[in-house]
């Protein structure tokens, strides 16, 4: 594993004059403290570790062995992504413990889509001054999140960036690899009649952050208001973590039938199914299949939302589809609820492109 504590460039910086000469320290980049923070992660991302990883923490690169990781002809496939603006929710209410879960997930719900199984990740975490607390408490849900989708932490980038971030903002990026067989990648035979399974979310998840600031803000709460729709306070209410749907995903592709994946995410079930369709055929959804979970009843009635605005924007209580055949829908459901998933049977795929909705969510 490696992990580096950088910054751009400050003029002048590393120049020293003497004595009395300037220093890094002084230009606002603590070498030390992400020294520390590397001692103080260590724990975590030991916990992570899995069979194919061949490096500790120092070097300049992640070493991982596919051949240990017991795979014999491996195609990698890549996947990177952020957590948006709901960072800005984590930040204001100092609630940061989960947020690194919402950066894997983001990550590795994504390489699941495509059959493969995420080996190891890397995160960037960028700030205009280091708080260790606060950075200690990001990089260990990081580690949770990659310890629940049995993926190894192998290292990342603290960068200290005084001058381009203010006021304890930070920003998080990360950086998924995984692999599969070949021959194995998905979608793969997806035809007309294939039943759809959506797997439940956890809220929010990391998507549509910038409408719901817009909506907490007409509503006259704060983060700290008593939530409307759920207990404790509004902001943790909203910063529930995404959901990690990995470790299910590739129970139901083991099992076989499994013909694609669809992770909902911005753009929501509207924009989503469609990129696992072949072309000339859609999807039927029938959205008295679930029930909408109360943060999007919130979300709607409070901005005067129409549904089809709501169903390209937010998950709307949907956070993975698994497209099926038909005749293996109920063994693959069962698979699923027994690895804890909340599996519902919401629609078919047939002829003809695009995404038609039946009923209303309620």
């Amino acid at each position: 594993m490696t992990w580096s504590m950088g910054s751009q460039n400050q003029p002048g910086a590393w120049m020293t004059q003497g004595k009395d000469g300037l220093t890094y320290a002084g230009a606002g980049v603590d070498i030390d403290a992400g020294s520390a923070l590397v001692d103080r992660i260590k724990p975590a991302a030991k916990r992570t570790i899995r069979p194919g990883v061949m490096t500790g923490l120092g070097g300049f690169g992640a070493l991982f062995d596919l051949k240990a990781a017991g795979y014999s002809d491996p195609i990698l496939v890549a996947a990177t992504d952020g957590v948006g603006t709901k960072l800005r929710i984590a930040i204001d209410t100092g609630q940061v413990d989960t947020i690194g879960v919402d950066l894997v997930a983001m990550c590795v719900n994504d390489l699941v889509c495509q059959g493969a199984e995420p080996l190891l990740f890397l995160d960037y975490f960028a700030t205009g001054k280091l708080n260790l607390d606060q950075a200690t408490r990001i990089i260990n849900g990081i580690a949770k999140g990659c310890e629940l989708s049995g993926c190894a932490l192998t290292g990342g980038e603290t960068a200290e960036m005084p001058g381009m971030y203010h006021g304890g903002d930070f920003d998080l990026a990360g950086f998924s690899v995984g692999a599969m067989e070949r021959g194995a990648a998905l979608p793969a035979n997806v035809q007309s009649g294939d039943v759809l399974l959506g797997l439940a979310s956890d809220g929010l998840h990391s998507n549509g952050f910038s409408l719901v600031r817009k909506i907490v803000e007409h509503s006259g709460l704060g983060w700290d208001a008593d939530c409307p729709f759920d207990q404790g306070n509004l902001g943790a209410a909203l910063l529930a973590p995404t959901r990690l749907y990995v470790n299910p995903s590739l129970a139901a592709i083991r099992a076989g039938g499994v013909h694609g994946l669809a992770h909902i995410t911005g753009g929501g079930l509207t924009e989503n199914l469609p990129r696992v369709m072949p072309a000339g055929l859609g999807c039927d959804i029938d959205l008295t299949a679930w029930a909408l979970p109360p943060v999007f009843g919130w979300l709607a009635e409070t901005a005067d939302m129409a549904q089809s605005e709501l169903l390209k924007t937010f998950n709307a209580g949907i956070g993975m589809v698994l497209v099926v055949a038909a005749d293996r829908a109920d063994a693959l459901t069962a698979v699923l609820r027994d690895t804890g998933e909340t599996v519902h049977r919401i629609g078919q795929v047939t002829d003809g492109a695009g995404v038609s909705y039946g009923g209303t969510l309620s």
